[in-house]
This record gives C-alpha cells, sequence and structure tokens, in this order.
C-alpha cells in the first residue's frame, strides 16, 4: 500500500460524512465511490503542492517553464504508451527531468535565455510525441514489456486526449501514490530551500556571497517542478497545467501584501477554482481539465477587476475628501 492509498483510507471517512451536503447530482459521487474519491484527493493534493510551487515561479519570473514541461511530459507519455509500459507516467517524470535539467544547464552556461530554452524544448518534445504515435508497434518490440499487438499507430486516442486535457477518471491507485507521493516530498524540498529560493531570487549575488548554493538550489527547484507537472499532468491535462500552477498564484498577488500571504491566499484560490471546476464538469458534462483551467481564469480576471474597480472609483474619492 503506497501513501495515497494509505491517505485515501484516512480522510474517505470524513468525504462519506460531508458528501450529503455536497450540491448537485453527480458532484457528491465524488465523495462516496472510491473512483470518485481517488480522483477528488488526487485533484487537492496536487492543489496544495502547486500553489506552494506556483508561488515561487512566478516571483522567480519562471511561469513559462510548467506549460514547457507539461509538454516534454506529453512526449515522455506518448512514448511509454506505445511502448506499452504500465505506467506511462513513468516516462513522463524521465522526460521531464532530463528536460528541467537541460533548460536549468542552457540558461546557467548562458547558451540560451530561459524562454529559448524552454520554448525548443517544449516544441521538440511535443513533436515527438506526436510523431512516436504514428510510429509502426514494431519499433519498440525490443522493450521486454511490449505486447506486440495493441500498438499499431495509434492517433489521437481518447487516452492520448486524456493526458493533453485532462481526466480525473484516469487516476488509479498507482497514479494516486505516484502523485501524493510526489507532493509529498517535493512540498518537503521546497520549505528546506524556502529561504534560499527567495534569497537567489531577489538578489542572486548577494545569495552567493552570503554562502547560499545558488546553482544547487536553481537545478533542485527545476527538477522538482518537473516532477510535480507531471504529477499534474491527468488531472489538468499538459495542455492546461499552466490554469492551475500559475493562475491562483497570479491571482494572489493582486490581493496579497507579503509573499507569506500570497502563498496562502494562492491555496484558497486554488482549492476554489479546482472545486468549482469539478463541481460544474460534473454536473454539465464537460471535461474536468479544461473547467477547472476556466474557473481559474474566470477567478483570476474576478479578482483583477474587482481590484482596479476598487482603486478607480472608492480610492479615488478618499483622495478627493
Amino acid at each position: 500500500m503506497g501513501l495515497g492509498v494509505w491517505l485515501l483510507e484516512q480522510v474517505a471517512p470524513l468525504m462519506e460524512f460531508i458528501a450529503p451536503i455536497m450540491p448537485g447530482e453527480v458532484f457528491p459521487y465524488f465523495f462516496t465511490m472510491e473512483m470518485f474519491q481517488r480522483a477528488m484527493l488526487a485533484a487537492l493534493v496536487v492543489t496544495v503542492v502547486a500553489g506552494v510551487l506556483g508561488s515561487f515561479l512566478l516571483v522567480r519570473n519562471m511561469a513559462l517553464i510548467g506549460d514547457g514541461i507539461a509538454h516534454v511530459a506529453f512526449g515522455g507519455v506518448a512514448v511509454g504508451l506505445v511502448a506499452s509500459a504500465a505506467v506511462p507516467i513513468y516516462y513522463a517524470v524521465v522526460f521531464a527531468v532530463i528536460a528541467a535539467i537541460i533548460i536549468d544547464e542552457l540558461q546557467h552556461r548562458e547558451l540560451l535565455n530561459g524562454d529559448t530554452a524552454i520554448a525548443i524544448i517544449m516544441t521538440g518534445a511535443l513533436g515527438l510525441g506526436l510523431v512516436v504515435l504514428r510510429l509502426p508497434p514494431d519499433w519498440f518490440a525490443f522493450l521486454p514489456w511490449h505486447d506486440g499487438v495493441a500498438n499499431a499507430p495509434m492517433g489521437i486516442t481518447p487516452v492520448v486526449e486524456a493526458y493533453l486535457y485532462g481526466n480525473l477518471l484516469l487516476i488509479d491507485e498507482a497514479s494516486l501514490d505516484l502523485i501524493t507521493t510526489i507532493s509529498f516530498f517535493s512540498i518537503v524540498g521546497l520549505l528546506v530551500m524556502y529561504k534560499g529560493l527567495l534569497a537567489s531570487a531577489v538578489d542572486p549575488i548577494a545569495a552567493r556571497v552570503q554562502g547560499i548554493p545558488v546553482r544547487a538550489i536553481s537545478l533542485a527547484f527545476s527538477i522538482i517542478t518537473a516532477v510535480v507537472v507531471v504529477s499534474m499532468v491527468k488531472i489538468i491535462g499538459a495542455l492546461l497545467v499552466t490554469a492551475i500552477l500559475v493562475s491562483p498564484a497570479a491571482t494572489a498577488q493582486q490581493v496579497g501584501k507579503s509573499f507569506r500571504a500570497c502563498m496562502l491566499w494562492t491555496q484558497a484560490f486554488g482549492f476554489l477554482s479546482v472545486f468549482l471546476g469539478i463541481y460544474l464538469s460534473a454536473e454539465l458534462g464537460t471535461g474536468s481539465g479544461s473547467m477547472i483551467a476556466l474557473v481559474a481564469a474566470l477567478v483570476f480576471a474576478t479578482v483583477t477587476v474587482s481590484k482596479l474597480t476598487y482603486k478607480t472609483f472608492f480610492l479615488s474619492k478618499e483622495n478627493v475628501n
């Protein structure tokens, strides 16, 4: 029994207890049926770690890397699917970590700036995934676990679409264990590096002078970002990862007065987006990933417009008086 299954056993009674007060006809099943409970728990766990990571990504001006790594992860998933891997997401982890290390090295050696490196690797990995999906099955026949039967050129199948756009129903016990384990160790790692991450983001030269291992922290942060993004792919989709990784953090910056306050607000906006997104997708029969992304964008728009309206009408009147 992995960490995710153990955690589900602990929270399942609470989920069943609050199920009767949940709105809608379909949404309450996310708190009573094991398959849906796994999906809901995975989404909530990912939201927690995405909120912490997203806050650091914005303060370090690295918002684009999440989107880039997600595309790389899809390339790994495509290879895993065609190679008949039992858990194709493990391929995505390997691809994403390697890509994160390469991007960090290119930035560190000043061969390319961050956005350029991300763009090249992102499009290359996505292209690889789409090409691999069209390859004949015998290309991977040398792998000992390859069955040689089910992998005729796949194209865009429902499984592939689920990885592109997210599908909560893909969360099985192995996926839940992987997501929970990655999230736990990622949060621990981010908390351990908390001061170093902030110091190197504000003034990396001063951080080096103070003896902070800026290079090691940067590399570790890139690897953590990679594995967290991979853990989000099944929930939000490779094309929509930025929605839960960046949007709540960007919304929090509109109301937070300090970095810690922004981290707390990020959790609040993240949970709101995920809960409301899953509820609406369940009741309307839409994709969960796309609905979560839409809700996250609408929450950002609502908070931003409210802030601008308050500044324009209320603060201006106070200044006049």
